[in-house]
């Protein structure tokens, strides 16, 4: 029954990540719109693994399923990297490591969100009303913010603020139930698993001109363990290889190929808009279900989906502008000559955009519009 559930499932993700990947092929990020949109894909593909979970969890425990799901990641996008390697040249293949002064936060990374955030979050769901808990849930996006514009001091204005808001609150209606509502003592729990991810996400932000597939590569294959290790402790067994394969082929889209994209909307947008337009996965995650559980929607689904187009309305009319500084930097990432991207290469270039090498950028004064990206890191 939980396959026959998720074979619509699938074919709607599916098409997600072919319009993903058609996209980002024939439109890299050059500009502000192709990032929005990356950071939306990610959302619908992390949404929509919501109610597939949902048709699993019937025959697996949460902790066994969300080590598949972080298992599938690690090893589908191994997969994918290594076939990329195979048709690349060596130029290419050895111009994207991670530093060793950057392992420190993509390990905090990783632990704080592929191993406490999902351990609370199941310790918290034992003990925490279903409609308690989607609330609480909430809490990611308001608490990634928070963390980046105070710890982190990513500029922030009214309109963006607004537009959080406005994100938040339609996540708060499609998941509000009066009858349901409570603060038990596992909510305290679920905040926790909140702020943990919260923190992965502004700590991700620290390696995301890094390849993105093979950071979230690693976080699957250190996650995934040890989820699966948790589940196999309290006494959970692998079921039949249908259903495993299902959980690991969701999770690669969900989980894999979502994070991927989360991890190339923060290169361009800073973490906290990355993390407004990520909280919109609720609203796919229900617009899925209704393809699973077919319904009509409620007056909460629609309020709530005007709610979060307001709030994405908002974040895109942004226009931040000031005369400002870059100074001296040395990074890797895949790029255009743009006007930030003015240099000479060590090796012999044909001219092909976008690439991906080592390259410097020295001091330069301007003003333009801009968001927090790695470029812009700038204060105020």
């Amino acid at each position: 029954m939980a396959l026959r559930r998720l074979r619509n499932g699938w074919y709607a993700t599916l098409v997600i990540q072919a319009l993903v990947a058609h996209l980002y092929s024939s439109h890299p990020m050059n500009s502000r719109s192709s990032a929005i949109f990356t950071a939306l894909a990610a959302a619908a593909l992390f949404g929509a693994a919501t109610p597939l979970a949902k048709a699993l969890l019937g025959s697996m425990s949460p902790f066994l399923v969300a080590g598949l799901f972080y298992l599938g990641s690690g090893i589908g996008l191994g997969i994918g990297i290594i076939a990329r390697r195979l048709r690349t040249s060596a130029k290419e293949n050895n111009s994207h490591g991670i530093s060793r002064a950057e392992l420190p936060w993509l390990l905090g990374a990783i632990a704080a969100g592929g191993v406490a955030g999902p351990a609370l979050l199941m310790l918290g769901l034992s003990s925490t009303p279903a409609a308690t808990s989607s609330l609480l849930l909430n809490l990611e996006g308001v608490l990634t913010a928070v963390i980046a514009w105070v710890v982190f001091r990513e500029n922030v204005d009214v309109q963006v603020f607004l537009g959080m808001v406005a994100i938040v609150a339609g996540g708060v209606m499609l998941s509000w139930q009066p009858a349901e509502a409570g603060i038990p003592g596992g909510a305290l729990l679920i905040v926790a698993a909140c702020l943990c991810w919260a923190i992965d996400n502004n700590l991700t932000r620290k390696v995301s001109t890094n390849d993105a597939m093979v950071i979230a590569c690693l976080k699957g294959l250190i996650a995934g363990p040890v989820n699966l290790a948790i589940a196999f402790a309290t006494g959970a067994s692998l079921p039949a290889a249908g259903m495993v394969g299902a959980a690991m082929t969701t999770g690669l889209a969900g989980y894999g190929v979502s994070l991927v994209l989360f991890v190339v909307a923060l290169r361009h947008l800073g973490t906290a808009r990355t993390g407004a337009y990520f909280s919109v996965a609720p609203l796919f995650g229900v617009a899925l279900s209704l393809l699973i559980w077919p319904e009509l929607p409620h007056l909460s689904f629609w309020i709530a989906a005007a709610l979060m187009a307001l709030g994405i309305w908002l974040h895109v009319r942004e226009r931040h502008e000031h005369q400002h500084t870059h100074e001296w930097l040395e990074h890797t990432h895949r790029h255009r000559h743009d006007e930030h991207h003015q240099h000479e290469h060590d090796f012999v270039y044909a001219g092909d955009e976008p690439h991906t090498h080592p390259h410097v950028h020295l001091p330069i004064t301007h003003s333009h519009a801009h968001f927090p990206d790695v470029h812009h890191r700038h204060s105020h």
